[in-house]
């Protein structure tokens, strides 16, 4: 059954710092594709540098680029 709420997953910490937004970008992930309800993510803050392109990703890191890049796709990312 599907949940008729939207949510709302803010991030406004820079990418590479810690792993709030790859958690918050893996959860809005997981969300859209168990099809759980409509979901949208804000980037505001620190936030913004998750959308930079051609990211240099440290090593051991995910690339937060390309999991973005997945959710906007589906027009669900604002800054």
């Amino acid at each position: 059954m599907s949940d008729t709420k939207g949510y709302l997953f803010i991030v406004n910490d820079s990418p590479y710092g810690n792993e709030r937004p790859y958690n918050a970008l893996r959860l809005a992930m997981q969300w859209r594709d168990d099809r759980k309800g409509r979901c949208a993510l804000f980037l505001i803050g620190d936030g913004v540098n998750c959308a930079i392109t051609g990211q240099k990703t440290p090593d051991g890191y995910y690339n937060v680029e390309r999991m973005l890049k997945s959710l906007a796709r589906n027009g669900e990312v604002a800054t």
